[in-house]
């Protein structure tokens, strides 16, 4: 009779421990929860994600040289593409006798000022030697009409001063007309010429700047890299015809990637702006530790943005749960130490314990997000050689 009881008693005294136990690690997960489980939000619903740089020809022409493959690394401005360049070299040459054969029409015109103003003297001239044969005409008419009524003179002397008054009369009249045409090429001349010099003038700055815009496009035969990054998905090959706007390869810069994690919608309550974030990415495992800031917030889910947004108003509605992407950025430094790649799956835990932060992104930005300077040629070679051009042809 003693065995069985001291066997209830041993099992119950083992309920209570079992249980007493259990108390206390509830109790201590409640407290472990409070203090610390409670600041924490996780995921493992985040991706890497980058820029994918496009490499896109901005004239038409044929590939003849491709520098760069998947997977190299290749440096800002470096080239990574080469066109053709005898079309663009021909159309630069074409330019460039143009601007020559402008610069040499408009200094004519300047030329020809003084050549006009000579011309306007000349028939002011022409019109004072009118004007006094026409003097000399009518005093011989008016003497001999008066002679004529003591018949002193004939009626044919008379009839021919009347004939040489009607030419002097005539003679004025052209040098007059002759006059104003002159003065008409002078002012139209002038009016191509005034307020300007040859440099300056309209027609030489549009030869100017169709030479500029053929040798942009020379040296757009040339497609450099916008940013430093590794090469992926290159399509172009020798001997392609390629047009403005086609896409040849992808240039993706790894130490600008960041990370987008989905959490639930009951998660981002206490999300903020600014939050420390810790990820871990499978590539490396845990022993790799990244730090992050919480950065933004989506405008919406993501169903919300698919191409077919889902219609809830339906008689057998079942309430999915909706997941919101959340923007982080990665340390500039971590990238570098353990690259990371475009797609790469990575888990995620914010701190949400700190609060100062806003539920949105509320500031405006004040600068590009990402500038480039591959696609600012050096201008200064094509002005040289414009200027070039302009002094061969403005010798005197």
């Amino acid at each position: 009779m003693n065995a069985p009881q001291t066997s209830n008693s041993a099992r119950k005294r083992l309920m209570l421990l079992a249980t007493g136990i259990f108390v206390l690690i509830a109790i201590a997960y409640a407290v472990w929860w409070w203090v610390v489980g409670s600041h924490f939000e996780s995921t493992d619903d985040a991706y890497v994600h980058g820029n994918l740089v496009q490499i896109t020809p901005q004239v038409p022409g044929t590939v003849v040289a491709i520098e760069a493959d998947d997977t190299e690394t290749v440096k800002a401005g470096a080239p990574v593409v080469r066109l053709d360049p005898a079309d663009t070299d021909i159309a630069l040459a074409q330019a460039e006798a143009k601007l020559g054969q402008t610069v040499r029409q408009v200094r004519t015109l300047y030329v020809q000022n003084d050549a006009l103003a000579a011309d306007v003297d000349v028939r002011l001239a022409d019109i004072e030697r009118a004007q006094a044969d026409l003097a000399r005409a009518r005093s011989d008419l008016a003497r001999r009409q008066a002679l004529a009524k003591s018949g002193g003179v004939s009626g044919e002397e008379i009839l021919h001063a009347q004939t040489t008054l009607k030419s002097a009369e005539s003679g004025l009249a052209q040098a007059k007309a002759s006059l104003a045409a002159s003065k008409a090429k002078l002012a139209t001349n002038q009016a191509l010429t005034h307020g300007t010099t040859v440099e300056r003038h309209p027609d030489v700055l549009e030869a100017a700047a169709n030479v500029r815009n053929a040798w942009l496009a020379t040296s757009r035969t040339v497609l450099p890299a916008p940013v430093t990054g590794m090469v992926a998905r290159r399509g172009v090959q020798v001997g392609q015809r390629v047009a403005p706007g086609n896409t040849l390869m992808n240039i993706v810069p790894l130490d600008q990637v960041w990370v987008e994690a989905n959490f639930k919608e009951g998660q981002l309550r206490n999300m903020r702006v600014g939050q420390d974030v810790e990820l871990t990415a499978d590539l490396y495992g845990g022993s790799v530790k990244y730090h992050g800031k919480v950065i933004g917030l989506d405008a919406g889910t993501g169903s919300a943005f698919a191409l077919l947004p889902a219609q809830n108003a339906t008689g057998n509605w079942i309430k999915v749960v909706q997941r919101v992407p959340v923007r982080i950025a990665l340390d500039p430094k971590e990238l570098q130490a353990h690259p990371l790649r475009i797609g790469l799956s990575m888990d995620v835990e914010v701190d949400v314990g700190k609060q100062e932060g806003q539920a949105v992104t509320q500031a405006t930005r004040t600068e590009p997000v990402w500038v480039t300077r591959a696609f600012e040629p050096d201008h200064k070679e094509a002005d040289a050689m414009i200027q070039k051009i302009i002094q061969a042809n403005l010798a005197q």
